[in-house]
C-alpha cells in the first residue's frame, strides 16, 4: 500500500458526489499517485464497502453509500463560481488575519480542495486546510489545550459563517492532492 492516510483517500471519496462513476485514473489524479499506487488502494476501499466495480473491467468505479457516508459527501448544490468567490474571500479575510500583529498566530498555510477544481456546475462546499503557527516561535514547545482551542476559534472567524468553506487544521496529504493554494 503506498503511505496515504485515509483522509485523503476519504476526500477523494467526498469529490465523486454526483459522479455516476469514476476511474482509477481519475483517482490517480485527484490523490497525485501512480495508477499502480491506486490500483493498491482501490482493492482496500472495496473491502470496506465504500466503493464497488461499475462493470467487469474493474476500470470503472462508483461510490457507495457506505462509501458517502465515511466521506461526509453532500449533494453538489453550490455553483462552481458562487465557491470560487467564497474561496477569494477567505484568501482576503487570511492577508488580513496575518496582518494582525497582536494575534498569538499566523497562517503559513492554505490549501483549498474538492469537487469545485473538477469544473463541474454544481459543487460542494470546498475544504480548506490551514496551518496556523505562532508568531513568536517557543522552542520545543506543544500546544496546550487552551491553545488548541484558541486555533479552532480562530478557524472558525476565518469561516465567517458561510456555509461554502470548510475549514479544518492543514495536514501534509493536502498539500499532495490536487489542490488550489490560497497563500
Amino acid at each position: 500500500m503506498p503511505p496515504l492516510p485515509a483522509a485523503a483517500v476519504l476526500s477523494f471519496l467526498k469529490d465523486t458526489k454526483g459522479l455516476l462513476t469514476w476511474t482509477t485514473h481519475d483517482l490517480a489524479r485527484a490523490l497525485n499517485v501512480s495508477i499502480k499506487e491506486a490500483e493498491q488502494i482501490l482493492p482496500v476501499m472495496e473491502l470496506q464497502g465504500y466503493v464497488k466495480p461499475s462493470g467487469s473491467s474493474r476500470t470503472e468505479w462508483l461510490t457507495t453509500p457506505a462509501g458517502e457516508v465515511v466521506s461526509a459527501s453532500k449533494p453538489p448544490h453550490f455553483s462552481r463560481a458562487t465557491v470560487e468567490k467564497a474561496l477569494a474571500n477567505l484568501a482576503d479575510r487570511i492577508q488580513v488575519f496575518n496582518k494582525d500583529v497582536k494575534s498569538p498566530f499566523k497562517a503559513t498555510r492554505a490549501v483549498a480542495f474538492g469537487d469545485f477544481l473538477s469544473g463541474r456546475p454544481q459543487v460542494q462546499a470546498a475544504d480548506v486546510g490551514i496551518e496556523l503557527t505562532r508568531r513568536r516561535p517557543e522552542p520545543n514547545a506543544i500546544l496546550s489545550a487552551s491553545q488548541q482551542s484558541l486555533q479552532r476559534k480562530l478557524l472558525q472567524q476565518l469561516k465567517a459563517k458561510t456555509p461554502l468553506v470548510n475549514l479544518r487544521p492543514y495536514e501534509e496529504w493536502m498539500s499532495r492532492r490536487s489542490h488550489r493554494d490560497l497563500l
